[in-house]
């Protein structure tokens, strides 16, 4: 597989509906994309930084920065035996995960399409359908929230997150668990919580949670492992884990029982493997998180998801829960019973509205071999 070229663009999309965490609200996006193509065939890959340096140092910006001056001009012109080389030509690249993933993954999907297979059979996928959650900003009152949730249940998703952070917390999981009480039903604090606050989550623990994501600090694994011995509800981590070194460690002092994977932050399908990998072995389940990723990232969401230890309902939500109209066709739909379904048609599995990705483009760049 012979890199000839490299495109990036940096779109503005802006989300059906305000998305709130503890890190704030986030409704217009900067989407870059990458394309890369061999000479025939194109693939296609997602940056997931966000705006703002909040859940990651990443931003839209910093990427563009990395892969404009660093990752692209390693890249181009070379020839790979497997997609699995990407990672020797950056590995002198400290960190910019996000920004590696989006060009890793897009090698990923065009040797795919060179090889005629889809993406997830490719990256050894046995799961044809997955189980699909949905994740839930913080809202204005808990009435608006269980609405929403309601509206979530009715569309068929199996699992439903919510946000979760000081002074949002112990009333809204009491709540919300006396109005569903049977539903799987998790918590997701990004890093908003300390140590101090051992009392809250023992409150919380008293309303079968799934799980509470990244409670403590970003980088944190030991005084996770604190706050998973003082309290039942298994603790999920996200941030806290950049790459299968970092699963094995939390692993093995107890940090968490459970690990969120998300190819933005690990960067990209290698290392995704290699944390699933390790997971599976420990016998830790992992699941899918989300970024707000338009669709071409939402479908590599889709195939990672196809991998044996994801057993748990990922982010990996219905295209119309974010945008008035995807970049891909068909959307990303979610069936009745929650469930995606994964495509037989070569790489990612879905075509690329390449009209609308130049309307929506704010500024491209091209690198050639």
């Amino acid at each position: 597989m012979f890199i000839k070229q490299i495109e990036m663009r940096e779109l503005r999309m802006r989300l059906l509906h305000p998305f709130e965490t503890s890190f704030g609200s986030t409704q217009d996006r900067h989407v870059i994309v990458v394309k890369v193509r061999d000479g025939k065939e194109a693939g296609w890959g997602e940056v997931t930084a966000a705006e703002g340096p909040f859940y990651s140092y990443e931003t839209w910006e910093t990427a563009w920065h990395l892969l404009r001056d660093f990752i692209s001009p390693r890249v181009v012109g070379k020839e790979f035996e497997e997609p699995t080389d990407f990672a020797s030509l950056v590995r002198g690249i400290r960190g910019h995960n996000m920004a590696r993933a989006g060009l890793e993954t897009a090698v990923w999907d065009l040797e795919a399409k060179i090889k005629n297979v889809p993406l997830w059979k490719r990256l050894g996928g046995s799961r044809q359908r997955i189980e699909c959650g949905v994740s839930i900003g913080i809202h204005q009152s808990i009435d608006t929230l269980l609405a929403k949730i309601d509206t979530e249940l009715k569309a068929g998703y199996r699992r439903i997150k919510i946000k979760i952070k000081p002074g949002w917390d112990v009333e809204v999981l009491r709540e919300v668990r006396a109005a569903f009480p049977d539903i799987r039903l998790m918590g997701d604090a990004n890093s908003a919580y300390t140590l101090a606050d051992i009392e809250i989550f023992k409150k919380m623990d008293r309303y079968n949670v799934m799980m509470f994501e990244q409670p403590l600090h970003h980088e944190d694994i030991i005084d996770h492992a604190e706050l998973q011995k003082h309290i039942e509800t298994p603790i999920c981590l996200d941030e806290s884990i950049h790459s299968a070194e970092d699963a094995r460690k939390a692993i093995k002092i107890g940090a968490c029982k459970i690990i969120n994977i998300k190819l933005g932050r690990v960067g990209g399908y290698g290392e995704a493997r290699a944390v699933h990998d390790v997971c599976r072995d420990h016998g830790i389940p992992v699941w899918c998180g989300g970024m707000l990723e338009s669709g071409i990232g939402r479908a590599h969401n889709v195939a990672l998801s196809s991998l044996v230890n994801f057993a748990l309902p990922g982010d990996v939500s219905a295209s119309k829960r974010y945008w008035p109209e995807d970049i891909i066709d068909p959307p990303v739909e979610v069936s009745a019973d929650g469930q995606i379904s994964q495509s037989g048609r070569p790489g990612i599995g879905y075509s690329i509205k390449e009209d609308l990705i130049e309307r929506l483009t704010v500024r491209s760049q091209v690198f050639t071999a």
